[in-house]
């Protein structure tokens, strides 16, 4: 998945070197949590947050078929 979102993402930004994905696992859940350039936020989250909506609808459908977990895609700073 981390593969995934950085496939996604790279391309869409600026400082693509500094795409990061963090993963943390408890028993039920996955969260995975990305971080950008700070100038690059704006294109990740994208105009009333449809390229995050877009992003996180290709991870949650392809996590679906990964594992049984509940996964979440978090954009952070």
């Amino acid at each position: 998945m981390k593969q995934l979102i950085e496939t996604i993402v790279k391309p869409l930004v600026d400082h693509p070197e500094e795409v990061r994905v963090v993963t943390d696992e408890n028993a039920n859940r996955i969260v995975y949590k990305l971080s950008v350039h700070s100038e690059d936020t704006g294109k990740v989250i994208g105009k009333q947050g449809r390229v995050a909506k877009a992003i996180r609808s290709v991870v949650y459908s392809a996590a679906g078929n990964y594992h049984k977990k509940k996964t979440y895609v978090d954009i952070v700073d």
